[in-house]
């Protein structure tokens, strides 16, 4: 079985996620390749982490107020492919933090282009490039419940967006306080699986941990139906 995994700085992080489960076979997607095609080699798809959504998708005006280097317009215009090809094809989707504020951008959400700057709350970037732990509530009515079988739980956080306003066909599904962590289709049951998270269940260090293992797990059942 072939996951697709969109490219990025810490790429490895993903890659080594998947390593080890013998009928997976991961595909590198990004921008230097121009290889959105091959998404219809894959079961499943995996958005990864990364620079910010440059604001020309939801609010131009906020380019002023983002570092320039943070931003990768090449990568964001492939992966527009990328979504626009699982969406056609009707694959299923992990969004993991960028991941899930891409998506929510290209269905017509908005984000809040800097959490501290506009809310004041400093709970959910790095410190000192080491990720933050926070617990997060879990809607039970949702795909992430069914597969972690979680209301509440701990995740790790490295962002400083996040969602502002969700799009209309999308559901929040977990929160930390304000901060939406956890999005899925608003009717699931008519839509290919897709589940997009805010942390980095790629990378906690508590692997155990069902908002991580769990969740993986899932999301591999998941595409094994689809092959």
């Amino acid at each position: 079985m072939k996951i697709g995994i969109t490219n990025c700085a810490k790429y490895s992080n993903y890659d080594k996620w998947f390593q080890g489960i013998e009928d997976v076979q991961v595909i590198k997607l990004g921008h230097v390749l121009n290889n959105h095609h091959q998404v219809s080699q894959c079961a499943a798809v995996v958005l990864t982490g990364g620079e910010d959504v440059h604001p020309d998708y939801y609010n131009p005006e906020y380019i002023t107020r983002l570092n320039p280097s943070g931003i990768n317009k090449a990568r964001d215009a492939f992966e527009w492919k990328v979504v626009e090809k699982v969406f056609e094809e009707k694959k299923p989707l992990l969004g993991i933090c960028r991941g899930l504020q891409f998506v929510n951008v290209f269905l017509g959400g908005t984000l809040i282009y800097d959490i501290p700057a506009v809310t004041g709350n400093t709970e959910h970037a790095k410190i000192a490039e080491v990720d933050q732990r926070h617990s997060i509530r879990v809607e039970k009515n949702s795909l992430l419940y069914e597969a972690t079988g979680l209301s509440a739980g701990e995740v790790n956080s490295a962002h400083h967006q996040s969602v502002d306003v969700a799009a209309a066909d999308l559901e929040v599904i977990a929160h930390a306080g304000s901060i939406v962590e956890a999005m899925q289709w608003k009717h699931a049951e008519k839509q290919p699986w897709m589940l997009l998270v805010q942390w980095h269940p790629e990378r906690m260090i508590d692997q155990e941990n069902h908002l991580a293992s769990l969740l993986r797990d899932e999301f591999l059942r998941i595409s094994r139906k689809a092959i």
